[in-house]
């Protein structure tokens, strides 16, 4: 038991997928579910493959309709090709999907029907997780793309609005132009909930992300970025400039042009371990024999 617990990882059922299967049942469309259910958790797994491959710690996942999510310890400072190849990993399990229904279409192993309802959906749920809204494949990629041009506070907080503006203007196309469907816009509307409860939460987030590159000994770095801040500028200003695989010598200015370095790891430990919350980043500096 141990050992499957080692290989195998928790699962657990979201409470809006219940409400899906409860009505699966009143309506008998539960042959379509458990394919749904089946095609998200093989995508799922792809994820946890290739987490798993790059020795990530993984908690559990968790399984929505239409899609999962990955709770995992990592939080922004595993490498950037890491992360990418985590992510791509869910899509191409539908590749390896469509595979299999062409050799089950050609062996004549499954109904024409099934054949029909796994493609539609397997099509349905790749596209949908490549949508430019977080957590989706399509958001995670995005938010990848946009921390290599931003530092990562300022690239998350691009991410969840961004996400928040396209669910949004989803839920307007279902109601007036699209045809309307239950289910999708309940999804929608689930989606954009889960993102508004990450923006109130970004701020932990962002410490989260700050903490696990306070305590981490192995980061990957690729390269300096040196960061110029004025004197009076506090911590979170000056974190607020950190990126992904970047190492950050910080440059303070002083009036009359005097200037002052200091290490983000300085930085850091004065913020977690010293709690100089309040104290500016000029401050801490001269305090540093």
């Amino acid at each position: 038991m141990t050992i499957l617990r080692k290989y195998v990882p928790t699962i657990h059922i979201h409470p809006i997928l219940l409400l899906f299967i409860g009505i699966a049942f009143i309506t008998g469309t539960f042959v379509e579910l458990f394919i749904i259910l089946s095609i998200v958790l093989f995508h799922e797994l792809g994820h946890y493959a290739m987490a798993y491959f790059f020795k990530w710690r993984v908690r559990s996942i968790m399984l929505w309709v239409f899609g999962g999510v990955m709770d995992t310890d990592e939080h922004g400072n595993r490498p950037f090709h890491e992360e990418a190849l985590v992510t791509i990993a869910g899509p191409f399990q539908h590749i390896i999907i469509y595979g299999f229904i062409l050799f089950a279409t050609n062996a004549e192993l499954l109904s024409p029907s099934i054949i029909e309802i796994m493609f539609f959906y397997n099509t349905v749920i790749l596209l949908f997780n490549l949508l430019p809204v977080w957590p989706l494949d399509g958001g995670k990629l995005l938010f990848l793309l946009l921390s290599l041009i931003y530092p990562y506070r300022k690239a998350y907080h691009s991410v969840i609005l961004i996400s928040l503006l396209v669910c949004l203007i989803i839920i307007i196309l279902q109601l007036f132009i699209f045809p309307f469907t239950l289910s999708s816009l309940v999804i929608m509307l689930f989606l954009f909930k889960e993102n508004r409860m990450e923006w109130k939460q970004r701020y932990y987030v962002f410490i989260r992300f700050l903490l696990r590159r306070y305590q981490s000994n192995n980061l990957s770095i690729r390269g300096v970025r040196p960061i110029v801040v004025p004197y009076q500028s506090s911590l979170l200003e000056v974190f607020a400039h950190f990126r992904r695989e970047k190492k950050h010598p910080i440059y303070i200015v002083y009036p009359d042009d005097e200037r002052k370095t200091i290490d983000e790891a300085d930085c850091l430990h004065s913020y977690f371990y010293e709690k100089e919350y309040t104290k500016t980043i000029g401050e801490i500096a001269r305090a540093i024999p």
